[in-house]
């Protein structure tokens, strides 16, 4: 297994790269989205909440990533080290009417394709994709974690309706009118899935690009008036079985399987890093929490539910030889909290990775 960091957009840095390689990565994946754009109380601390204002404002709908520009962040990954595993999410902005099913739907699945198209020109092998109306919405932030360090949790599903011109969390149309989204059933929402991915994934296939889902955050039923898809371990193989392919693949996020309340862990650790010679977990998220939804919080990485020795130990004996990455971290009470929680989770899982 290799050891990767994800990195927000504003953290796509020299500085950011040499800390992932002192820490002992190999590895990077990078967020191309700015979930920090003005968004309610968020403080550029790298731990994005939001409250019902969402992240922030989508990015610019014109443009999409170039090929040009992947392959200068390629290379300047690799300048410092480091191998570029996968981008993680589309900005709202350039697929909001895929999710919502609306009149630039067509336009939208394009623009995917285009930019799936130049992920696999600059040679980075998975993009990482969360198909959500709401998006990871409904979470709180407070002194949670061990030693009272400041993390992110959920008490309580938010039914607050999305209103008009947000998606996935994040603002695509500040003139929206008036009102909200309009509820849709869960059977709709899983057709709007298949519709993208049987659109999408034959361009994968060709550019040599695996789309990874990664499962809801937080994985309630409904969140903000919405269904969700993934929020059961047994909903990664529906969403699998929609269109079959060895580019349809799993974001497999350890902290958002240990929230669900169905199913087993280990067992899902297990059958998916098993099931197919090819494999269909793309890369892994470790995080771990305490409790269930909807009421869970989100701990260090070696003081929750989640048995990380367990979990490595499946991943090593079934041969998993992918990315693992700490999703996210409780902020240390230093000058630099983030870095510093991010260290102490690099470490472990490093540990781990020697010995599991």
């Amino acid at each position: 297994m290799k050891l990767g960091l994800g990195l927000y957009r504003h953290m796509l840095t020299a500085e950011n790269y040499r800390f992932a390689r002192q820490c002992g990565c190999t590895h990077v994946v990078a967020h191309l989205v700015d979930y920090f754009n003005q968004g309610e109380d968020n403080e550029r601390e790298n731990q994005p909440t939001g409250g019902r204002g969402g992240w922030g404002r989508a990015g610019d709908p014109s443009r999409l990533w170039t090929a040009e520009e992947l392959v200068a962040l390629k290379e300047q990954v690799k300048a410092a080290g480091l191998e570029l595993a996968a981008v993680e999410n589309f900005d709202p902005a350039h697929w909001y009417d895929v999710l919502l099913d609306g009149p630039n739907k067509e336009a939208h699945l394009q623009n995917i394709k285009n930019m799936i198209r130049n992920v696999g020109r600059a040679g980075i092998p998975v993009i990482g994709y969360n198909f959500s109306l709401a998006g990871v919405a409904g979470r709180i932030k407070g002194p949670f974690a061990r030693g009272s360090a400041i993390s992110v949790g959920m008490e309580g599903v938010d039914e607050t309706p999305i209103p008009k011109g947000m998606v996935w969390n994040m603002v695509y149309d500040q003139d929206a009118p008036p009102g909200t989204v309009e509820p849709v059933t869960s059977e709709a929402l899983w057709q709007r899935l298949k519709d993208f991915l049987e659109a999408v994934l034959p361009v994968a296939e060709e550019a040599g690009v695996t789309l990874a889902a990664h499962p809801d955050d937080p994985p309630a039923p409904g969140l903000r008036g919405q269904p969700r898809l993934v929020y059961q371990p047994r909903l990664y193989q529906k969403l699998l079985d929609l269109r079959p392919s060895p580019r349809n693949a799993l974001e497999f996020c350890i902290g958002s399987l240990a929230e669900m309340t169905e199913g087993n862990l280990y067992e899902a650790v297990d059958y998916y890093s098993r099931r197919d010679p090819q494999g269909k977990i793309a890369y892994v998220h470790l995080r771990n929490v305490h409790g269930k939804v909807p009421h869970y919080r989100e701990t260090f990485v070696d003081d929750g539910d989640v048995d990380m020795v367990r979990v490595l130990g499946i991943l090593k004996k079934n041969g998993f030889e992918g990315v693992v990455i700490p999703d996210h971290t409780p902020q240390m009470a230093c000058s630099a909290p983030w870095h510093a929680g991010m260290a102490y989770a690099l470490g472990y899982i490093r540990a781990l990775l020697t010995t599991a």
